[in-house]
C-alpha cells in the first residue's frame, strides 16, 4: 500500500512540476490521523508559489480524480500536512498477508547478490573481553542480521591485535608469573591480568620498560623459542575464550583477521608510496602528514622500524577485497574513541586505495556507562563482559526463582533473558550515543527492556498452544471472518515490513528496537481487552491470526537485535 501512495504521488508531482525526491511517507505518532502521512506540500510550497495548503489542496484534488481502492480518506492537516487512512478491511487483508510469510517476514531481497563484510568485536589477545567489545558485538551482530535480512551475503569478521606492545606487555608479566607457578597455563583471566601488570610495569619502570621493548620486537620476528612458546599459548587460550562469549552472544564469525598476519602486509603498502607523497620519514619514523587534509599526523612506522595499528589497518583493508574482489561493502564497526584516527585512515586509504575507500563505512559508537557511576571490575581497570553478564544472570535468577522452570532449560533460559536484557539496553539507543546502563530496568518484565519483549512474545505463543490445544483453528484464510474495526495493533503490524527496511538503510537497530517495545504495548492491550482463544467466537480465527503475527514480528525483530526468545518466562 504503502509503494502505491508513493508511486502515485510521484506522477502528480511529475505533473505539477514538484521535486519528486520529496516524495516520502511517513507514520502519524497518532493513529486518528491516519496510516500514512506527506509533508510534500510543505517541502515545495517556495518554488509552486503556492502557500502549503494551497498546494495540498491541488494534489488531494488530483489525488482523488484516480484514488487507490484501499484508500478510505484523504485529508489535509494543519499547515499542508497531507494524511491517509486506509480502510479496516485492506488492513486486516494486510494482516493475513503477513501472516503468510512466518518466519519470513521483513525479509527482502532488494540486496541479493550483494556481498557485504561486516567487522566488529575486535577483541585483542592477551587482554580481557571487556564490555566495549560486548557493545561492539551487539551493534555489530545487529547490523548483519539487518542486512542479511535484505537478502545480502553477509561475511562477519572479526579483526584482532594478536602482535604489538599490548601483547609484550601481557607476555613480560606472564613469564614472571609462570616462573612462580611451576610452568602451569594461564588461563584467559590470568592472561588479563598479566597485561594489566605489564602495562603498569611499562609506564612505571625503565628496567622493564625495555624488556617489554625487546620482547615486542622478537615476538614480531619469532626470534626467542621460549617467548614463542609463552605467546602461541596465551594467544589460543584467549582465542578459546573468545568463542565461548561469541557462543554466549550469538555469534559465529565467517573470517579472523590477525595483526600478526594480514597486519604484516602493511608495512609494504607504506613503504611502497614513501616516495609517492603519502608518506614521509620524521625523526627515524615513517609518518603522513594529516594537516594538509585538515586532519592531524599519525606514525605509520615508528623509528625501531615497527608498524603501528594504522599500517597494519591497510594491510587488513587490502586484504579484505583480495579475498573478495566482488566484495559491494565493507563495513567497520568501532567505539568512537577511534573516529579521528579512522579519518585520517581513510584519507590515507582513499589516496592509495579509491576503490576501496568507496566501499567502506565506519560506523562509531559510543560507551556503556553505569547509572550507579560504578562497577566492580576484576581485571585492570576494565570492566570484564562476561562480569556485567553474571551480574545481570544473577539479577534474573531472583527475580525468576518462583517460576515452574524444567532444571535443564533453566540455565538457557535465565542466560537468554541476561543476555537479551544487555543487547536491548545498548541497541534501543542511537549507535553513537552513550548507553547509560542501569542493572534494575534492564531486567523489567514491565516495559522497555528485553525482558518485557521477550516476555511479549512467550504470551502470544502460550495463546496458540492454547488454542492449538482446545482445537481452534488459526484463521482459515478462505472462510476468514473480519472485524468491523481494526486495532491499532494490526495498524502497527503492517508497518513491520517497512521498518525493517529503513532500520537496514540506516544502520539504525534502535529503529526496531523502539517499534518492538511500541508493538508489545499494542498487543499487550489487545491480549487484555479481548477474548482471543474463544470457540464459540467466530472472530476467534481472525485474532489468533493477528496473534501469529505478532509473534512472528517479535521473533523475526528480536532476532535482528540479536536477541533469542526464550521457551518460558
Amino acid at each position: 500500500m504503502k509503494d502505491t501512495l508513493v508511486e502515485k504521488l510521484v506522477h502528480i508531482a511529475d505533473m505539477l512540476g514538484l521535486d519528486r525526491e520529496t516524495v516520502r511517507l511517513t507514520y502519524p505518532e497518532n493513529h486518528e490521523h491516519g496510516e500514512f502521512s506527506s509533508n510534500i506540500a510543505l517541502a515545495n510550497a517556495k518554488k509552486s508559489g503556492l502557500r502549503p495548503h494551497e498546494l495540498a489542496e491541488r494534489i488531494v484534488t488530483e489525488f482523488k480524480k484516480n484514488i487507490p481502492e484501499f484508500v478510505a480518506s484523504v485529508e489535509i492537516a494543519g499547515p499542508g500536512f497531507i494524511n491517509f487512512k486506509i480502510k479496516d478491511r485492506a488492513l486486516s487483508e494486510e494482516i493475513v498477508r503477513l501472516a503468510r510469510l512466518g518466519a519470513d517476514l521483513g525479509r527482502s531481497g532488494g540486496e541479493a547478490g550483494r556481498k557485504i563484510m561486516v567487522e566488529y568485536t575486535d577483541p585483542n589477545p592477551f587482554k580481557v573481553f571487556h564490555i566495549g567489545h560486548l557493545m561492539a558485538n551487539a551493534i555489530g551482530e545487529s547490523i548483519s542480521r539487518l542486512v542479511e535480512f535484505s537478502g545480502a551475503n553477509v561475511l562477519r569478521a572479526n579483526w584482532q591485535g594478536d602482535v604489538g606492545p599490548h601483547v609484550a606487555k601481557a607476555v613480560w608479566a606472564a613469564r614472571l608469573v609462570k616462573d612462580r607457578s611451576d610452568g602451569r597455563n594461564l588461563d584467559a583471566a590470568l592472561w588479563g591480568k598479566a597485561y594489566a601488570a605489564g602495562a603498569r610495569a611499562y609506564e612505571t619502570d625503565t628496567t622493564a620498560k625495555a624488556e617489554i621493548e625487546e620482547i615486542n620486537r622478537k615476538i614480531y620476528d619469532r626470534s626467542d623459542p621460549a617467548i614463542n612458546a609463552l605467546y602461541d599459548q596465551g594467544r589460543q587460550t584467549s582465542l578459546d575464550a573468545f568463542e565461548g562469549m561469541y557462543k554466549r552472544l550469538g555469534t559465529k564469525f565467517d573470517h579472523y583477521f590477525f595483526e600478526g598476519a594480514e597486519g604484516r602486509e602493511g608495512e609494504e603498502i607504506v613503504r611502497a608510496h614513501l616516495d609517492g607523497g603519502i608518506f614521509e620519514k620524521s625523526e627515524g619514523a615513517i609518518v603522513f602528514k594529516g594537516e594538509r587534509f585538515g586532519l592531524h599526523t599519525r606514525v605509520f612506522i615508528t623509528s625501531a622500524g615497527l608498524p603501528t595499528y594504522e599500517t597494519k589497518e591497510l594491510g587488513l583493508n587490502r586484504e579484505k577485497f583480495k579475498l573478495y574482489p566482488d566484495l559491494a561493502q565493507s563495513i567497520i564497526v568501532t567505539g568512537n574513541e577511534q573516529s579521528d584516527y579512522f579519518k585520517v585512515l581513510l584519507k590515507v586509504m582513499e589516496l592509495i586505495y579509491p576503490k576501496i575507500t568507496e566501499k567502506t563505512k565506519h560506523i562509531a559508537h559510543g560507551i556503556l556507562r553505569f547509572a550507579s557511576g560504578k562497577m566492580s571490575s576484576r581485571a585492570g581497570n576494565v570492566i570484564a563482559a562476561e562480569t556485567l553478564i553474571d551480574e545481570i544472570k544473577s539479577l534474573v535468577e531472583k527475580k525468576t526463582a518462583g517460576r515452574a522452570f524444567k532444571q535443564a532449560e533453566a540455565a538457557e533460559i535465565v542466560d537468554s533473558i541476561a543476555v537479551g536484557a544487555i543487547k536491548y539496553a545498548i541497541l534501543r539507543q542511537a549507535i553513537g550515543s552513550d548507553v547509560i546502563f542501569d542493572s534494575a530496568t534492564s531486567i523489567s518484565f514491565e516495559g522497555d527492556s528485553g525482558p518485557y519483549l521477550q516476555y511479549a512474545a512467550v504470551r502470544a505463543n502460550s495463546v496458540l498452544e492454547k488454542a492449538a490445544a482446545e482445537g481452534i483453528t488459526v484463521g482459515p484464510e478462505g472462510g476468514l471472518e473480519f472485524p468491523n474495526t481494526v486495532s491499532p495493533l494490526e495498524k502497527l503490524l503492517s508497518r513491520f515490513p517497512d521498518l525493517v527496511m529503513r532500520a537496514r538503510s540506516e544502520y539504525a537497530p534502535q529503529i526496531m528496537a523502539n517499534y518492538l517495545t511500541v508493538l508489545a504495548g499494542k498487543f499487550n492491550s489487545f491480549y487484555a481487552s479481548q477474548v482471543i482463544v474463544d470457540g464459540q467466537n467466530k472472530l476467534s480465527p481472525y485474532y489468533l491470526l493477528v496473534t501469529k503475527t505478532f509473534l512472528a514480528a517479535m521473533r523475526n525483530g528480536l532476532w535482528l537485535l540479536g536477541i533469542g526468545v526464550p521457551k518460558k518466562m
